[in-house]
């Protein structure tokens, strides 16, 4: 299982995490990224390489 949290101070909302994501954990709203979906995340990493600004941390639990 892997825990997927965005910091709303970093996310500028460029929606790339959204874009690559497989499995569909983020969503863009009100022009930021949000984890609508976290419990889909594979730990794939794909998110944090598209990040401009490693707001997105990943954590296995």
């Amino acid at each position: 299982m892997w825990i997927v949290t965005i910091d709303p101070e970093k996310c500028t909302g460029e929606g790339k995490c959204a874009d690559i994501c497989p499995v569909e954990v983020f969503k863009v709203e009100n022009g930021k990224c949000v984890v609508v979906n976290g419990d889909a995340c594979e730990g794939c990493e794909s998110c944090l390489a598209e990040c401009p600004n490693e707001a997105i941390t990943l954590k296995e639990m």
